[in-house]
This record gives C-alpha cells, sequence and structure tokens, in this order.
C-alpha cells in the first residue's frame, strides 16, 4: 500500500429500486452501487486494511507511518439516506468505520437522510462531518456567506448530533484560503477537498487530498488505487479540469460538462 493515507470518496450508493437523489450525468458518475461497496469493503477486509474515519486518520498519520500503510479513510458525502440504509450495515459489517460528511439543507429533501435519521447514523459510532449548510461552491462566495456555509453548519449539526463536527469537506472540493482561515476560526480540525493523492503524515489537514470512487469501480481497480497505482494519471487529469474551472468560473464550467456528458 502506498505510504500515508489514502482518503476514498464516495457519495450515494445506488439500490435497486430505489430512486437516485439526481438523475444529472455529472452526479451519476459518483454513484457507486450499493453491491459494488460491498465488494469493496471485502477487498479491504481481504488485504488486512483498516477502513477509518477521519479523526483516527489524522492520528495515525501524526503517529507511526507503519500503521498508516495499512489503512484507508473511508469519507461520504452530502447526507444521502444510503448513508444510513446501506453504507452504515455495510461498514459495521466489515469492522470499519467512516465519516459522513452533511449538507445541512438538504437533510429532509428526498432520498437525504432526514433529522432522526442523522442522529441514527451518528448513534451508530459513524462519524459525521460537514458538507456546508448548501453545497455552493465556496470560492464564489464573500466572507459572510462563507461564514454561514462553514461555521453555521458546524453548529446546526451539532446541535442535532449532540456531538463535536470536526471536519469540513468542500462542495465540489472548491478550497480558498478565506475557506481554511473561516474553518480553522470555527473550530474544524481538518478540510477535505478533491484534489487527487495520498496523505503522508507531512501533510496539511487543512488541505486533505481524497480520491473520488466513481460508478464502476471494481474491487480490483480500487485494490490498484490503495496501492497507489494510477494516481499520477489522476492527478494529472484533476488538474486540467482545476484549469478549467479556474478559466470558465463554476456555473460555466458545470454546464458545458453536464451537456458534455448528456451528450455522451
Amino acid at each position: 500500500m502506498s505510504k500515508g493515507i489514502l482518503f476514498l470518496m464516495y457519495h450515494e450508493l445506488e439500490v435497486p429500486g430505489r430512486e437516485l437523489c439526481d438523475s444529472d450525468p455529472g452526479y451519476v458518475r459518483y454513484v457507486a452501487t450499493a453491491a459494488e461497496f460491498r465488494e469493496h469493503l471485502a477487498m479491504l477486509k481481504a488485504n488486512g486494511w483498516k477502513g477509518l474515519n477521519v479523526t483516527k486518520s489524522l492520528e495515525l498519520m501524526n503517529g507511526n507511518n507503519d500503521q498508516s500503510q495499512a489503512s484507508v479513510c473511508l469519507t461520504f458525502d452530502d447526507g444521502c439516506a444510503t448513508d444510513l440504509l446501506v453504507a452504515g450495515p455495510l461498514l459495521q459489517e466489515n469492522g470499519c468505520n467512516a465519516t459522513f460528511y452533511i449538507t445541512v439543507d438538504h437533510l429532509g429533501r428526498r432520498g437525504y437522510l432526514t433529522t432522526e435519521q442523522l442522529r441514527e447514523l451518528s448513534n451508530l459510532g459513524l462519524e459525521i462531518g460537514s458538507h456546508s449548510m448548501t453545497h455552493r461552491y465556496l470560492d464564489d462566495l464573500g466572507p459572510d456567506d462563507l461564514k454561514v456555509e462553514i461555521a453555521e453548519s458546524k453548529k446546526r449539526l451539532e446541535q442535532t448530533t449532540g456531538r463535536a463536527v470536526l471536519h469540513f469537506s468542500c462542495p465540489g472540493g472548491r478550497v480558498t484560503p478565506n475557506v481554511i482561515q473561516i474553518a480553522r476560526e470555527a473550530g474544524y480540525d481538518s478540510v477535505a477537498t478533491s484534489h487527487v493523492g495520498t496523505n503522508r503524515n507531512s501533510a496539511d489537514r487543512f488541505t486533505l487530498s481524497r480520491v473520488a470512487v466513481k460508478r464502476g469501480t471494481t474491487a480490483a481497480r480500487l485494490e490498484k488505487i490503495c496501492r497507489g497505482e494510477g494516481l499520477f494519471l489522476s492527478q494529472a487529469q484533476n488538474a486540467v479540469l482545476a484549469g478549467a474551472k479556474r478559466v470558465l468560473g463554476n456555473s460555466t464550467y458545470e454546464r458545458l460538462r453536464s451537456t458534455v456528458l448528456r451528450q455522451g
């Protein structure tokens, strides 16, 4: 396994007969199936790799590197109902933990967790983080709106779960110095992005890298990713996309991406 800890990023898990939260191709490409996730966990278990939450992963990153080499951090974005209905039971079945980054304003919407389900997920011993209030791209926002997205979401989630919320993930992976500053001031211990890579002991915990697990990712493919194989290509692709976002702006980029994916 590659040195350091690889943070995997999941979203909604597809279950036969259950409608997805969003049918847009740009969303669906990040939806793994429940069967795929089960196979991913079986692969981790077969290799003796631990599935950890963010807090435990950061502890290991600051400690013995040999321990971190046998660990993978599991994260979920958005707060879909399948976090509780599918991911939670499979994680417990395989002796794993994970961090679930919740978008506060999505709670109670069709396909997303209700506040009661969020409490149940937290009560299972699974870690809750924030994925902002409304899922707006943070690099489009001024300081006042950033405080709402970052600090207010933390407060709301802590009120709901009765537990500290220490980790934040940026919608779309968009992070800026202002985001980091406000996250620090709000009391977070880390910020996760969509930058591709492995988090080594020296990694900045306020710009954590993650690897998105996309639809159709087989257990064999994920095993290679966990071993650090093929990350360079993903990093190059990510750099190209990041450049396009900066040039076009978020709204134009998303509109063009959706059009291309629908045509494809």
